[in-house]
């Protein structure tokens, strides 16, 4: 076991477990490391996880989630709807016939991508433990995402210049999901905050053949201020 590790066992340890918590501030901020995975879509995505709330009870909190990440895929036939798939593959078959597309070629178009979420809501919180706060929640939110293909010959050049005319992609779409995660109370007025969501969403869908499930996975900071709303 690490040093590190022992210490914060050591914290967590040394504050009275079962104790109720003696203060809740109306005020939460958290801010941190995210990462997104969307295996469906053969994408990962690391990058900022922002959250504000007010907490209107004890046990519920209402607040904002805000998130922005980067990532990078390759776009290959397998991701795309079937007619598409089946178009371009075709395609590819008769360029190789003709000599043009050397044996085995495939579709693979190296792709950046920029995803970023928004959501408002309610959280359900325990309080009754002095050292950590579990909390849940439902997801539900929208999602805008950019994707930046980056051709590298003159077939994938023709495929881009199809599907993203423009260069690059865009899209908006809700999400729903459920998430939920622990506040390590190391301190009174901040926490370490572990926490993880899964929702889907339907991004691009006019030219990708299913939806996406997406895992989030985030850690860092939350703050606690403003009155003590415990009676």
């Amino acid at each position: 076991m690490t040093k590190s590790v022992r210490c914060l066992l050591l914290i967590v340890l040394s504050t009275p477990l079962f104790a109720q918590q003696d203060y809740v501030g109306r005020f939460d901020v958290f801010s941190g490391f995210t990462w997104f995975d969307s295996p469906s879509a053969k994408l990962q995505e690391r990058g900022y996880h922002l959250q504000a709330g007010i907490n209107a009870r004890t046990w519920l909190a209402l607040g904002f989630d805000y998130s922005v990440v980067s990532g990078s895929l390759n776009l290959t036939s397998d991701l795309l709807k079937p007619a598409l798939a089946t178009q371009i593959n075709g395609q590819i078959a008769q360029l190789q016939a003709l000599g043009v597309l050397p044996a085995g070629y495939q579709l693979s178009v190296p792709t950046g991508s920029t995803t970023q979420t928004f959501a408002a809501g309610p959280q359900l919180e325990y309080r009754h433990f002095q050292a950590v706060t579990l909390f849940i929640r439902p997801s539900i939110g929208a999602i805008y995402e950019e994707a930046r293909p980056h051709p590298h010959d003159a077939f994938t050049t023709a495929v881009v210049s199809q599907l993203a005319p423009s260069g690059s992609k865009t899209d908006w779409e809700g999400f729903y999901g459920f998430g939920g995660g622990v506040d390590l109370n190391f301190w009174r007025h901040a926490s370490l905050r572990l926490q993880a969501d899964f929702v889907h969403n339907s991004l691009f869908t006019d030219i990708l053949k299913s939806s996406r499930n997406t895992v989030r996975l985030s850690v860092g900071p939350s703050f606690h201020f403003g009155r003590n709303i415990v009676h």
